[in-house]
């Protein structure tokens, strides 16, 4: 079985139980689970290679990690209406671990709300009550094992190392801005000023799924790893998902499933994956010539990603984290990094993060808000050699639970084709509204002192933009994404619904789907945390052939 497959002109054909289609946030925790039966044999493709960059396991190199071109997809937006007509860049992680291999690390559940919200809307079994044995059992946080956190799961949750990112001055503002101080927002409340915690080992490297469920059931005899292999289409035989097409070094084979054909591809690439295979809307499936296998209109459609807004403000003094990247602090701070796992660089760069409620009838957060002392395209600086850029402080707003949907299309028949991704920004008003109100609750906090104090002026989008006209010309101008993508393949009960409450595909059986694009609805915070989860509770309904 550890012998790398061959193709159907000659070379021997495998079967296993599992084939699972993604080494993703989900993809790893399933490989992990399910081969921990040495009865189960398990093959787990993926399309990019190994996690061996240390632009991924050093923390403070994720931003340069999504710009890799190895380690991404390089989607980009169709032009969005709503923002200038620009393209907007979706760095998707192609690599094992996917996205929780080059994303900010940040572990945020969302709020209880999110999960009762999902059991509400027919999705039994996903209520708050469901799923937080699920988070739990995931992690090993540094509060310990308790009513809220596991205490020996494989991902590993620490606090933010915030001593040289000006933690102190935003906090003492959010406060004075009429925020809580809160050491906990996966616990009883969410609102409030926050640390935040983050998917980093006690060794200063980053724990994703790779490192945390891939990596120690590597050895297992019953758990095949393809990397650098794509998956073409599900093999469909009598409306039984029976395996999978591959391509590996331009050449083709199959390899079936005895039990199920699991997509962790995401919520872009798993769409894509189905509707390649004949599951989808049926007319638009039929102009690709692609044969119908389920019409299913939820297919791609639904796509909810966390818009954001930019601000950021010039710093009065030399005082930002741009001081850690002159390049010989750096060379020091990343050998320390090395060796010792400490240092600057082996933490997320966040001062804190601020969840809020523009709106006094909310039932929780609307708006995110991630606290930066540092400009996101700084870089290495020498004096004399190379300038620094300007000392800055930057805040991401992101809109937790925006109106706006979009779609996820096939441009053509070719899995080699980037699917066509509309993200439709913005397209309901109802957003400009709420990037408004999300945008002046920031400006509030960061007028106050002491964080006021250590500022100049707004850079971006300018002091001088207040009206709503103003800022709406803003946020088309410098609006943009969080890297959230789910919903794409939504769970349910409706006729827009891709998978029931057990993750399997409606019309098809021995399928399922088993990543963010499954979310009916979007979680109030960043989507590892939640992705992971979902990987964990569809282990147990697979394991208890749930169906």
């Amino acid at each position: 079985m550890g012998s790398l497959l061959r193709s159907v002109s000659g070379w021997k054909l495998q079967t296993f139980d599992f084939i699972i289609a993604g080494a993703g946030s989900a993809g790893c925790v399933l490989a992990n689970r399910l081969s921990e039966n040495p009865a189960h044999s398990v093959l787990l493709i993926e399309a990019g290679g190994a996690d061996w960059n240390p632009l991924i396991h050093m923390p403070v190199g994720f931003m340069k990690a999504l710009q890799q071109p190895s380690l991404t997809w390089g989607y980009q937006s169709e032009p969005e209406a709503q923002l200038n007509g620009r393209r907007i860049p979706i760095p998707r992680g192609k690599v094992l671990g996917g996205s929780s291999s080059i994303n900010g690390m940040f572990h945020i559940r969302g709020h209880r709300a999110d999960f009762d919200e999902w059991r509400d809307l027919g999705c039994t079994g996903w209520g708050y009550d469901d799923v937080l044995p699920y988070f739990r059992k995931s992690e090993t946080n540094w509060r310990g094992d308790g009513k809220f956190h596991g205490g020996s799961g494989p991902l590993q949750i620490n606090p933010i190392d915030n001593r040289h990112l000006l933690a102190d001055p935003l906090r003492a503002s959010a406060i004075r801005a009429g925020h809580a101080d809160n050491a906990d927002y996966d616990a009883e409340f969410a609102d409030g000023i926050a640390r935040g915690d983050v998917a980093i080992d006690a060794q200063g490297r980053r724990s994703s799924s790779a490192t945390a469920y891939l990596k120690p059931a590597r050895g297992r005899a019953n758990l095949v790893v393809m990397t650098k292999t794509a998956v073409h289409r599900v093999l469909i035989e009598k409306g039984r998902a029976v395996g999978v097409e591959l391509e590996r070094a331009g050449q083709r084979s199959q390899v079936f499933a005895r039990r199920e054909v699991i997509l962790c591809g995401g919520a872009y690439g798993s769409p894509q994956l189905l509707m390649l295979s004949g599951m989808g809307p049926g007319a638009a499936l039929n102009d690709l010539g692609i044969t119908v296998q389920a019409d299913l209109p939820g297919v791609g459609a639904n796509l909810i990603e966390h818009p954001r807004m930019m601000l950021q403000y010039r710093a009065k003094a030399p005082v930002t984290f741009t001081n850690q990247l002159r390049f010989d602090r750096a060379t020091l701070s990343a050998l320390r990094w090395g060796l010792l796992g400490s240092g600057p660089f082996a933490t997320q760069i966040c001062s804190g993060t601020v969840l809020l409620r523009t709106r006094p009838d909310l039932d929780r957060p609307d708006v995110q808000l991630l606290c930066n002392p540092v400009r996101l395209d700084a870089g290495l600086w020498f004096p004399g050699v190379v300038k620094p850029k300007e000392h800055s402080f930057y805040i991401t707003v992101c809109l937790l639970h925006q109106s706006s949907r979009g779609t996820v299309r096939l441009k053509s028949a070719d899995a080699r084709d980037a699917p066509r991704i509309v993200l439709n920004l913005f397209s309901d008003q109802r957003d400009f509204a709420a990037m408004r109100a999300a945008v002046r609750a920031a400006r509030h906090i960061y007028a106050q002192s002491p964080i006021a104090d250590l500022i100049d002026s707004e850079s971006i989008p300018g002091g001088q933009i207040q009206s709503d006209d103003q800022l709406d010309a803003a946020i088309r101008e410098f609006g943009g994404i969080t890297h959230h993508p789910v919903g794409t393949c939504a769970m349910g009960t409706g006729s827009q619904a891709v998978v029931d409450a057990s993750l399997c595909v409606r019309g098809i059986q021995g399928l399922r789907v088993v990543d963010a694009s499954v979310m009916p609805t979007i979680p109030s915070g960043n989507t590892n945390a939640a992705t992971v989860m979902i990987a964990e509770k569809a282990a147990d309904m697979i394991l208890q052939n749930k169906a």
